[in-house]
């Protein structure tokens, strides 16, 4: 739907790795070939032994909807060949072709393009590098640069690279770098002067080694200010640099660590950051940093707190700097840059401290106060930029507030607080979780206890021996299970028991998928009991050959999981000793067997219920079709009832936050041993009978 010249570049993938030779088509909207004058001829360029980028431009004189490439008729056809266009346009509008990309220059008096992206046939902006900050512009006084002959272009030319306007910085008001601070406070926070902005207090913390006063700090946090605006927020999510917020944040705590203090402290108040800085030594009771600042121009103010311990002033051996730095706002920029499922919920406290200082207490105030979600205090790992729940432990929560206990270092400056909008805690699902893993447990040695007393009389035949071997183990493993899984929920979590956490998992995932297994066991003792006639392996074999299925294929998926994500810390979640999720999705290793097992047990109880309506009264394999069909039935039970059961427990992990779904979960998990029970209890009343 667009009037006017286009340049369209492509990126084609396909299986040949020779030069494509390709033309582009423009078509009208009756779909008519154009005319050969207008095709545009071009030959690709491989960048890789399956890509090739091809670019052309071409003039649409009149309403091009579609555009359209392939080989010419000389070249043999590309196989696998998928077509990703670049359009270059005046306006990105109107209907466009899904995961197509647009690029629109930005409004005049500024420089750089937004790029779109299509979907559902509709252009949605995902990148902006508007910015009307360059060299040319951002100094208050320009005579010097603006007055000499053909400056402008040179000028403008040289102010793609951020670096030109530090070293104009350095030149022109070096003491105090207050020579842009105007103009910087006066521009839009568009994302490209965002952009520009990161960049420039980036080469600043690098350029300036010493010398670091308390002017150039209120210069260096006016200027940081202006981009933590809560009214900038959203911008950040535009700049193709995702990674800026990161930059920021690392700038600025490199910048602090050269901040040279006096005897008296230093107090730096923007509304946005806020940066205090003194003197400790031995002598001191103890030492704290207490801010008070707005997340937004309406909300009111919320607390941090950084506390130093007399013990801790102990360590120094000469009187040293300290630094603290609070931000209100960039939690939030650096979840909407680069977080998943979880929210900063406090503010973000950076602490510059001598390296003698290993232990910290932090106190944050929340932002949303709600018990109903679990609290995590957290370190910034400025290398992988992440949060870690390594530098950090939690002392006390409440509500209101929470109190962490942080190791400082070099490598870890910035905490804070993380909530999780998938993660619930709530009482009623505690006590529903311990009340039926109790019952869980106590009917499962109840089956267990009935199972030896009646072993002899129920497994006389050899089917129905291999049958109440599975169902001993069934009991035995779901058991085992339900132990660990208490012992893994009374761990504090991955950060200060990691071994044991990594431990209690292993062997929670091991044993709940040993009873789909050995459930697997009994579908393939079905099998084998209808399809063999002739029964010509020993038990001995079938015995281990349902061990092997039962213990040895859970065994063997356990191991390759905690050896494939561990070694990255991907194996566990961080708020519970159980398989991740949101980083290296380690639970599919239990969902896709479980869920893989469920269904081939039914499609086996469909097959027993046709192949044993064949089978006469009186027939020589009469008694063994009964003995089948009493496992038909207790599989054709449980199931459906193993697959319901987890079937909600997939549920808890696509929708986290629904209550109903945990209480259901932990409701069939206890109470689907009942069935269990049931069907010993059955087994004693046969034997009392016989």
């Amino acid at each position: 739907g667009y009037w006017g010249p286009l340049h369209v570049h492509s990126i084609l993938f396909f299986s040949t790795y020779k030069l494509l030779d390709a033309e582009f088509l423009g078509q009208n909207t009756g779909f008519q070939r154009m005319s050969e004058a207008q095709k545009v001829h071009i030959r690709g360029y491989p960048t890789s032994e399956k890509i090739h980028l091809m670019s052309a431009g071409l003039m649409c004189p009149r309403c091009a909807d579609t555009l359209v490439i392939g080989p010419r008729r000389a070249e043999p056809r590309a196989r696998h060949l998928t077509l990703i266009p670049f359009i270059s346009a005046d306006v990105c509008d109107g209907v466009c072709v899904d995961n197509s990309h647009c690029s629109q220059p930005c409004p005049p008096d500024t420089q750089g393009n937004t790029g779109f992206l299509c979907r559902q046939k509709k252009w949605h902006k995902i990148t902006e590098t508007c910015r009307t900050l360059n060299a040319f512009n951002i100094f208050e006084v320009i005579s010097f640069l603006s007055h000499a002959e053909g400056s402008n272009t040179v000028i403008k030319e040289y102010a793609k690279e951020s670096e030109t306007i530090t070293d104009l910085l350095m030149q022109k008001c070096p003491q105090d770098l207050s020579c842009v601070l105007r103009n910087i406070r006066q521009s839009p926070r568009s994302p490209g002067n965002i952009a520009v902005i990161v960049q420039l207090l980036h080469n600043i913390s690098t350029v300036l080694w010493t010398g670091v006063d308390e002017v150039k700090m209120q210069s260096y946090s006016t200027m940081a200010n202006h981009i933590l605006n809560s009214r900038s927020i959203s911008n950040w999510t535009f700049i193709p640099e995702r990674n800026s917020s990161c930059v920021l944040l690392h700038s600025v705590n490199s910048f602090a660590r050269k901040l040279f203090i006096n005897k008296y402290p230093i107090d730096i108040s923007d509304a946005f950051i806020h940066t205090t800085g003194t003197t400790i030594s031995q002598d001191n009771a103890g030492k704290n940093f207490t801010f008070s600042m707005r997340i937004n121009d309406t909300g009111s103010e919320i607390t941090g707190r950084v506390l130093i311990s007399r013990d801790e002033l102990q360590k120094i051996p000469a009187p040293s700097q300290a630094v603290s730095i609070a931000f209100p706002t960039l939690g939030a920029i650096l979840e909407a840059s680069v977080l998943e499922n979880v929210t900063v919920n406090g503010l973000v406290l950076s602490v510059i401290l001598p390296k003698e200082l290993k232990r910290i207490s932090l106190i944050f105030e929340k932002i949303s106060k709600s018990e109903e979600r679990r609290t995590q205090c957290v370190g910034w790992h400025p290398l992988e930029s992440r949060w870690d729940q390594q530098a950090c432990q939690m002392i006390q929560e409440n509500s209101q507030q929470a109190v962490c206990k942080c190791r400082p270092s070099k490598l870890f400056t910035s905490f804070s607080i993380l909530t999780s909008p998938h993660i619930l805690e709530s009482p009623i699902l505690t006590h529903v979780t311990y009340i039926g893993l109790g019952i869980s447990i106590c009917s499962l040695i109840l089956c267990l206890s009935i199972e030896a007393l009646v072993w002899g009389q129920v497994t006389k035949t050899e089917i129905s021996y291999l049958r109440h071997v599975c169902v001993a183990n069934i009991a035995a493993t779901l058991l085992m299970a339900d132990v660990w899984f208490i012992v893994a929920s009374f761990l504090s979590g991955p950060m200060t028991h990691h071994n044991a956490c990594v431990a209690a998992t292993f062997f929670v995932h091991f044993f709940y998928l040993s009873v789909f297994f050995w459930m697997l066991a009994k579908a393939l003792l079905i099998l084998y009991g209808i399809l063999i006639v002739f029964h010509t392996l020993p038990k001995s074999v079938l015995v281990a050959a349902l061990f092997s299925v039962g213990y040895g294929c859970p065994l063997l998926i356990a191991a390759v999981t905690v050896a494939a994500t561990e070694p990255s810390k991907g194996y566990l979640r961080p708020e519970a000793c159980w398989l991740n999720w949101d980083m290296t999705k380690a639970l599919l290793a239990f969902v896709v067997p479980a869920l893989a097992i469920v269904v081939v047990n039914l499609i086996t109880v469909t097959l027993v219920i046709v192949k044993t309506q064949r089978a006469a009264i009186g027939s020589s394999m009469f008694q063994e079709v009964r003995a089948i069909v009493r496992i038909s039935k207790n599989i054709a039970i449980l199931t459906p009832l193993l697959g319901l059961t987890w079937g909600f427990g997939i549920a808890t992990v696509v929708d986290d936050s629904n209550l109903a779904f945990h209480i259901i979960f932990s409701l069939l998990n206890a109470f689907q041993v009942t069935i269990l029970d049931c069907g010993w209890r059955k087994e004693v009343e046969s034997v009392n009978r016989s």
